[in-house]
């Protein structure tokens, strides 16, 4: 076969071809691995900070952890997978098993205890956030464990369900489209979690988010028993007759192929730059662009995260265009430079002034992540039947659940370095929670006024919430003070918001309960056109997160094209392997 040459883009033969209802039953798959495998990761960092008041740091220290377990978790998961013999095949037992139990498990994560029994056994503050860290751990460590119980054995079938090289970037990008369409609600989450209805009257967007999670639920579990009941192991008959090989052994031989540890190293970096940007990038809406408004940035979040959705769904379509032409490798180097373009257009884009600009970025980002994270798993199918040919074997499972753990390794190390960043940047976390805090007393005098004013009978004691409005004012007013006096850099911005929180202040003190409801909203009217300006933060941190958000991506980019340059598994070798590969199995068949 030397001098071989076949040029991308040739002929797919109809055996080869994945049907319309199979490519949507494994789409649909990738609501989890490339949705709530996300969810979960960006709203328990960024809700565990600024509406538990939670540390960063320790939130990305736990963040870290169920990466680790995976570390252990992944290759086994892999290696049972490639091992299984069931009357339903090597896969499909996975895919319903572990759907069930990401859905229970992604509720458990939000219901942390917090009754009068638990503030019982933790009275002190600090003794009960370390209470909600150990909770929000165990149940991450669940959940992640139930994804990877999923995702593994969910993406090495991709691999096996056909034989060529572009069916397989065509079920790929099938998990990305639907992947992607349920991404959006990352954010609309988040906005869903702070409407009343969810969170109650003083409640917040962790409080709102635990009945949020129970409709995801709802949706997962019918999902599960549907694509495994769809879907279908075409390579099951062969590998059913396969010997079972030692678990050490599949790690070895995955290890030593050249073209899977440069297409991963590749993927870790661009993994890593990408969980920069989610991180950190639902801080700088919020604190940034809105000075502090929960409220409008999670709105300006949840367009955004449709724009990223659309264009995640339509850059599926020129993905399937430009690859069969032009290549895998280039068109991976083309996603790397979408990916550039998007962060150095944030130097413009974060523009209080003009907030919706960050919505190119957005489109930039979301098409260039499409394309590295569809390939990447595509590719390392093809490196399967490069392994194939050499050893004889399928060992899918194995080399996806390498392929995916430095993803998640990407991710985690991400996570702890930006919550590790948030902390250095000054981000105050104590300041949001005491806002959140007084804001929620006022909401609750609000609905006190609106019940008055409709004729309706008192319900609370309005002197008592108009008592805890001022003392949590003052409290307030105190950090405000100390941070103050330690910050110095930062004495014009605190002498500003000082200047807001006293003006809050004097107002609560001159309310009481004897006043007409009227003359009480006017107040409070006045109080809440203050309480977003509470929530500023410094300008030095604001900076220091555009400026970690915008350049750790950047440099990580340019890392992960070193690595893709050195990658050799062209598409002319792919098309000589797949027919190598025909001739070595008729021959078998025929004996």
């Amino acid at each position: 076969m030397k001098g071989f040459k076949v040029s991308p883009g040739s002929h797919i033969k109809a055996v080869d071809r994945v049907s319309l209802s199979q490519l949507a039953a494994y789409g649909a798959g990738g609501i989890i691995p490339i949705a709530l495998f996300n969810i979960a990761g960006i709203l328990v960092g960024l809700m565990g900070n600024i509406s538990l008041g939670l540390s960063a740091f320790w939130l990305g220290v736990i963040l870290i952890i169920p990466r680790l377990w995976d570390a252990i978790s992944d290759p086994i998961i892999g290696h049972l997978s490639d091992n299984t013999r069931t009357r339903w095949g090597r896969r499909r037992p996975f895919l319903l098993i572990g759907g069930i139990l990401v859905a229970a498990f992604f509720v458990v994560i939000w219901w942390i205890p917090k009754g009068e029994f638990i503030r019982e056994i933790f009275p002190s503050e600090s003794g009960f956030q370390s209470f909600q860290l150990v909770y929000i751990l165990f149940s991450l460590l669940l959940f992640y464990t139930a994804c990877t119980l999923f995702e593994i054995p969910h993406g090495a079938l991709g691999m096996e369900m056909t034989r060529d090289s572009h069916e397989r970037t065509r079920l790929f990008s099938a998990k990305s489209f639907v992947g992607n369409l349920f991404a959006m609600s990352t954010p609309w989450l988040f906005a869903l979690a702070n409407l009343e209805i969810f969170r109650g009257t003083g409640g917040n967007e962790a409080d709102g988010m635990r009945y949020v999670s129970l409709m995801i639920a709802a949706i997962l579990i019918p999902l599960s028993f549907w694509w495994t009941y769809k879907l279908r192991e075409p390579g099951f008959v062969r590998v059913v007759k396969q010997e079972r090989t030692p678990f050490w052994k599949d790690m070895k031989n995955a290890a030593t192929s050249r073209n899977f540890i440069k297409l991963t190293l590749t993927i870790f970096t661009l993994a890593m730059g990408f969980n920069f940007v989610n991180l950190l990038g639902s801080y700088i809406p919020i604190f940034y662009v809105f000075g502090g408004d929960k409220v409008e940035g999670a709105y300006l979040l949840g367009i955004n995260g449709t724009v990223w959705a659309v264009t995640g769904v339509m850059a599926v379509f020129p993905l399937n265009w430009i690859s069969p032409r032009l290549g895998k490798r280039i068109t991976l180097l083309i996603a790397i430079l979408l990916m550039l373009s998007a962060q150095l257009s944030k130097i413009i884009c974060y523009n209080p002034n003009h907030p919706y600009l960050i919505i190119i970025p957005t489109v930039l980002l979301s098409a260039g992540m499409l394309f590295f994270f569809t390939l990447g798993s595509s590719m390392v199918g093809d490196i399967c039947d490069e392994d194939d040919l050499k050893t004889g074997k399928r060992t899918e499972g194995s080399f996806y659940s390498i392929y995916w753990w430095f993803i998640k390794m990407g991710t985690a190390l991400a996570s702890f370095v930006a919550g590790a960043l948030i902390v250095f940047t000054q981000f105050d976390q104590t300041q949001v929670i005491k806002v959140d805090a007084l804001e929620g007393s006022i909401r609750e005098l609000q609905s006190e006024v609106d019940a008055r004013k409709k004729g309706n009978p008192a319900t609370v004691n309005l002197e008592e919430i108009i008592k805890k409005a001022r003392e949590r004012s003052a409290g307030l007013k105190t950090h405000l003070e100390t941070e103050a006096i330690e910050r110095k850099r930062s004495q014009e911005h605190y002498a500003v918001i000082l200047e807001n929180i006293d003006m809050v202040g004097n107002r609560l003190a001159e309310m009481n309960a004897s006043i007409s409801p009227d003359k009480l909203e006017e107040t409070l009217n006045d109080i809440k056109g203050q309480i977003v300006q509470l929530k500023r933060q410094s300008p030095f941190t604001l900076l220091m997160m555009r400026v970690v958000e915008i350049g750790l991506p950047i440099l990580l980019c340019l890392i992960s094209i070193l690595f893709l340059l050195h990658y050799s598994l062209t598409e002319a070798r792919n098309q000589e392997i797949k027919l190598l590969l025909e001739e070595r199995n008729l021959e078998r068949s025929k004996k």
